[in-house]
C-alpha cells in the first residue's frame, strides 16, 4: 500500500502549503505541533496524581533479560489491530521494568530542559529522540526483541526496522494533543509502520493518555479535511467529521505494564494532562524492512533526515540508525 504523505491538503494556500522542509529542532516542532488542538477553557483543576507504586526496581540486567523474551500474541489480538489500527497489551513490561524506565527518562528530561518535569505546571510538551544510541539502557528498551516481535506480528510482516524512539512528557496542565494520524509525520512509501506507546506511569484517564478511533478505515472519512499548519481548523474537522459519523473511540486508562501499539493510518489524540504529574511515554516506530522514503518529504515529517542520515528521498529506508529489531540476528 502506498504511503499518502503528499495528500494532506487538497487546495494549496500559504496556511495550506507544507511543502517545505521542517528547519528547526524537534522540541520547536512539538511546540509548534500542540498549537493546532482545540482546547477548551481551563476550567478544571489540576488533581493530585496516586503515588508511584513502591515496588523493588530491577537491575539494568534483569531488564534486558525481560525485554528480550517474546510475548504471545493471539490470532483475536492480531485480527483486532488489521481491523482496528490499535490494540492494547497488558504486561508488556513487567512495573519494575516500567518505573526504571520512568526515572531513566525523567533524568534526561531533566539535563535537557533544566527543569524538572514532575514540579510545577509547566503546561508544555516535551520531547526528546534518538536517545537509544548513546544510552545502552534505553537501547534495551528501544531495540527490544519484543516490542520488534509484537510490531511485526501485528503488521503480518517478516521483519521490522526502527524509524525513531521519542520520549514524550506532556506536563501538568498541557493541553490537548491534535487529532491526527502519523502517515503524516513518517516520510516512508508504505502503510506497514505501527509505534509502541509505553507509558511509564500509570496513566488515568484525568491524565491524558491516548484515545484511538476506530476502525482503521475511518481515516477515509476525513481524506477531504484540509491540514492547516496554523490554527486548529483540522484538529476541529477531524472531530467534526468523526462526531457526525458516529466514530467509536477508545479512551481508556493504562495500567502499569500496559503498551498500545498503533498503526500509522490509525486517528488518535490525547486529551489535557489534569494531575500534578507529567504524563511520560516512550514511543517507539518501527515499520516494515525494505520500505522506502517517500519522494517528497514535508514539513509535516520534521527532521527525518535525523533519523536516517545520508539516506535520500526515493531510496531504502536503511541507515545504521535503522537497525533490524526482528526478527534477531544469531551471534
Amino acid at each position: 500500500m502506498t504511503n499518502s504523505n503528499n495528500d494532506l491538503s487538497s487546495k494549496k494556500s500559504d496556511a495550506t502549503d507544507i511543502s517545505e522542509p521542517w528547519d528547526k529542532d524537534n522540541q520547536a516542532w512539538w511546540d509548534w505541533y500542540v498549537t493546532l488542538a482545540v482546547n477548551k477553557v481551563k476550567d478544571d483543576k489540576i488533581i493530585n496524581a496516586d503515588p508511584l507504586p513502591d515496588i523493588e526496581i530491577p537491575s539494568d540486567d534483569q531488564v534486558i533479560l525481560e525485554l528480550n523474551e517474546l510475548y504471545n500474541l493471539t490470532e483475536d489480538q492480531i485480527n483486532f489491530f488489521q481491523k482496528n489500527g490499535f490494540i492494547k497489551l497488558k504486561k508488556v513490561f513487567s512495573p519494575g521494568a516500567v518505573l526504571k524506565l520512568r526515572t531513566e527518562l525523567i533524568d534526561l528530561l531533566r539535563q535537557e530542559f533544566k527543569v524538572d518535569p514532575d514540579k510545577g505546571a509547566h503546561e508544555r510538551f516535551l520531547s526528546l529522540e534518538m536517545i537509544w544510541p548513546d544510552n545502552p539502557l534505553l537501547r534495551a528498551y528501544v531495540l527490544s526483541p519484543r516490542l520488534g516481535q509484537i510490531s511485526a506480528d501485528l503488521l503480518k510482516v517478516p521483519a521490522v526496522r526502527l524509524y525513531h524512539d521519542n520520549v514524550l512528557a506532556k506536563q501538568a496542565g498541557c493541553g490537548r494533543t491534535p487529532w491526527h494520524y502519523d502517515d503524516h509525520h513518517f516520510p516512508l512509501d508504505t502503510n506497514d509502520v505501527v509505534t509502541a506507546w509505553v507509558p511509564a506511569q500509570p496513566t488515568p484517564i484525568e491524565m491524558g493518555p491516548l484515545s484511538f478511533a476506530y476502525p482503521l478505515s475511518v481515516h477515509e472519512l476525513v481524506n477531504a479535511v484540509t491540514f492547516e499548519k496554523t490554527g486548529t481548523g483540522y484538529d476541529r474537522g477531524v472531530s467534526e467529521v468523526f462526531s457526525k459519523n458516529n466514530v467509536n473511540v477508545n479512551e481508556t486508562a493504562f495500567e502499569l505494564g500496559e503498551v498500545s501499539f498503533h498503526h500509522n493510518l490509525n486517528f488518535h489524540t490525547a486529551s489535557r494532562n489534569r494531575t500534578n504529574r507529567s504524563r511520560v511515554a516512550l514511543a517507539n516506530t518501527y515499520y516494515r524492512d525494505g520500505a522506502r522514503v517517500i519522494n517528497a518529504p514535508t514539513m509535516v515529517s520534521g527532521d527525518w533526515q535525523k533519523f536516517m542520515p545520508n539516506v535520500k528521498p526515493g531510496e531504502i529506508a536503511a541507515s545504521p540508525l535503522n537497525p533490524i529489531c526482528w526478527p534477531v540476528k544469531n551471534k
